[in-house]
């Protein structure tokens, strides 16, 4: 692995072709392959992922596709911010090697037909009001995968559902690659990094912090003793006392398995999980309970 690499203009190509040709050059020269995908409107967290993808290999390849599969009827596909010259250039900033920006007719075929399901970990949490969506995300990133084939793929935490079920997608298909986790990025509220923020009114987005506030005071008690179901049910209170309109979820689940916790101590792997509109705007967050190893 490299360990600098003089400042370049980023490489940017269109096809599957085209990004397989760099992808054999590279490898020809013994070097390894990081990837992150994305869906552009590009800020400091997807940023980490190419800062991450440069620590642990020797060139790095971000994605930008809009998938239509993981939206349905009536989301916003198409008022989804999109930038792209913008997104170029913080890709090249932070030293990201070569922007794959794929038609949909690259990843979607005509005649396209086939959609990949990883059963339990598409079930609950987001899944449970956006049943359509996991099937996408799977489909989208193993085309992806197949695509560029990297060494390593990373994904933020903070779709921390979506990382557990392309870790086990990825280990079901004999995929040789490396998932790796990203921390979530946070304003300095605490309010998770989305690109979904710049929806919020300047009124929404002063009650949008508060939902990390309430899953880190969730996190305290539980790792005080407190009980469970006792803690959830503060949360929910205190979500609605600070302006959160409507709550998809807020649940403890295990970090490995996403198994539900929903009584007694929380276990050692135990993460918050949480859902809530403000506005229009949904918003995810989660943490983990205790300090991980």
């Amino acid at each position: 692995m490299s360990t600098a690499k003089a400042a370049q203009a980023i490489g940017v190509v269109h096809t599957k072709q085209a990004l397989r040709a760099r992808i054999d050059a590279w490898r020809s020269e013994g070097l390894t392959i990081a990837f992150a995908p994305t869906m552009g409107a590009l800020h400091k967290g997807h940023l980490s992922l190419i800062k991450q993808g440069r620590a642990l290999a020797d060139r790095t390849v971000a994605s930008i596709f809009v998938n239509p599969t993981q939206f349905a009827p009536g989301e916003d596909l198409e008022t989804y911010p999109r930038d792209e010259r913008r997104d170029l250039d913080l890709l090249e900033a932070e030293g990201c090697d070569l922007a794959y920006l794929p038609s949909a007719d690259q990843i979607y075929p005509e005649g396209f037909q086939t959609r990949i399901s990883v059963e339990d970990f598409s079930k609950g949490l987001c899944g449970a009001s956006r049943p359509h969506f996991f099937g996408g995300v799977a489909t989208v990133v193993c085309k992806l995968l197949h695509q560029c084939r990297p060494d390593i793929a990373v994904f933020g935490e903070k779709d921390f559902q979506q990382l557990r079920l392309i870790d086990r997608m990825v280990r079901d298909l004999d995929m040789d690659i490396d998932i790796v986790g990203a921390p979530i990025v946070r304003e300095p509220d605490g309010l998770a990094m989305s690109s979904r923020n710049a929806y919020l009114s300047a009124a929404e987005r002063a009650v949008a912090g508060g939902l990390n506030v309430v899953i880190a005071e969730m996190a305290a008690a539980l790792r005080a003793g407190e009980n469970v179901e006792d803690v959830v049910e503060s949360g929910r209170r205190s979500l609605s006392e600070n302006g959160f309109e409507a709550l998809d979820y807020l649940e403890v689940r295990r970090a490995d398995d996403l198994s539900l916790t929903e009584a007694g101590p929380a276990p050692a792997d135990a993460r918050i999980f949480a859902a809530a509109m403000v506005g229009k705007t949904r918003l995810i967050d989660n943490c983990a309970v205790f300090e991980q190893p």
